[in-house]
């Protein structure tokens, strides 16, 4: 089976079959990406290469063309596809953004898979808008990821305790609207909130460790079984590993890393490139090798 013919959409189905996660890294400094592709070639591992929205309008990664561009001198079709991650309908400053046009313009540049997060939405409008995305992206052959729920972390302002929000399930994806949502958009992939949440992206908060969130796996399991399609765990940063174990047992099939590969070139990037760079790398190799225990996923996956 050539790597190179096979898409994105096919890729997550065959990794859900036999129970392999996909991992995700968001490249909020295009410095990063190099470690980052380094790491999986060398262990063999497959994984998206990914830009949100929020990382060329608050970080540094310039713009998605930047970000399309570097990955053309970098991408290795043995272990990497370029994802764009969230594009949200309405962002964390409760702006209304030109979601259609971001993503129409991520297809053009050639991005293998895309992300509208319609999650702020009431359930209806979230259909809608996912729906008429999945229609432009299915007429290039890129699968759609979507969410439903809130994934919280990204907000402006500071978050309510984190118990709090576990323990109430405010925002967790409810399985009869996941049942929904899947059946009226035709949506490939979906992000769930089952107790992740995102990593602070304000400047003032970026720098602190995230807090250790917990995953409500029985939640997971209704979700799992109302919809028949890779299930995506964003924030993934942070998670205990057998929260994480369980997860991928239950429909996990795509799990996005930033926090955890972000902070430690922050830490370095002022006083040298170079070495924040392999520090990235240094990060890379422990999630492969060690949380998510994927090295040589890329064989599993590509295998005939």
């Amino acid at each position: 089976m050539s790597e190179n013919k096979i898409n994105t959409s096919t890729i997550l189905t065959k990794a859900r079959e036999i129970g392999i996660v996909i991992p995700g890294f968001n490249i909020p400094y295009l410095p990063m990406m190099e470690p980052v592709v380094r790491a999986l070639h060398d262990t063999g591992t497959f994984g998206l290469i990914m830009v949100a929205r929020l990382e060329w309008l608050k970080f540094k990664s310039g713009s998605m063309k930047s970000v399309r561009d570097e990955y053309e001198k970098l991408k290795d079709l043995r272990f990497t596809r370029l994802h764009l991650d969230h594009v949200p309908v309405i962002d964390e400053d409760n702006l209304l953004t030109d979601f259609e046009s971001i993503i129409a313009e991520a297809i053009e540049l050639g991005y293998d898979s895309v992300m509208i997060d319609g999650s702020r939405l009431s359930l209806s409008d979230n259909i809608g808008k996912t729906r008429k995305i999945v229609e432009l992206a299915h007429k290039a052959g890129i699968p759609v990821e979507s969410e439903l729920g809130a994934v919280m972390g990204h907000e402006s302002g500071p978050l309510p305790p984190y118990e709090e929000l576990f323990a109430s399930g405010k925002g967790f994806t409810s399985p009869e609207e996941a049942k929904r949502f899947v059946e009226e958009t035709q949506t490939d992939w979906l992000s769930v909130a089952i107790g992740n949440i995102h990593g602070a992206i304000s400047a003032a908060t970026r720098t602190e460790k995230k807090i250790e969130a917990r995953l409500s796996i029985p939640q997971l399991k209704l979700i799992n079984e109302s919809v028949n399609i890779p299930l995506v765990l964003h924030g993934g940063t942070g998670i205990a590993k057998d929260y994480l174990m369980q997860s991928f047992k239950q429909g996990i099939t795509k799990i996005n890393i930033a926090t955890a590969i972000r902070q430690p070139y922050e830490k370095l990037m002022n006083q040298s490139v170079p070495e924040a760079q392999e520090a990235v790398y240094n990060e890379m190799l422990e999630i492969i090798n060690n949380q998510l225990e994927i090295a040589g996923s890329a064989n599993r996956i590509f295998r005939n």
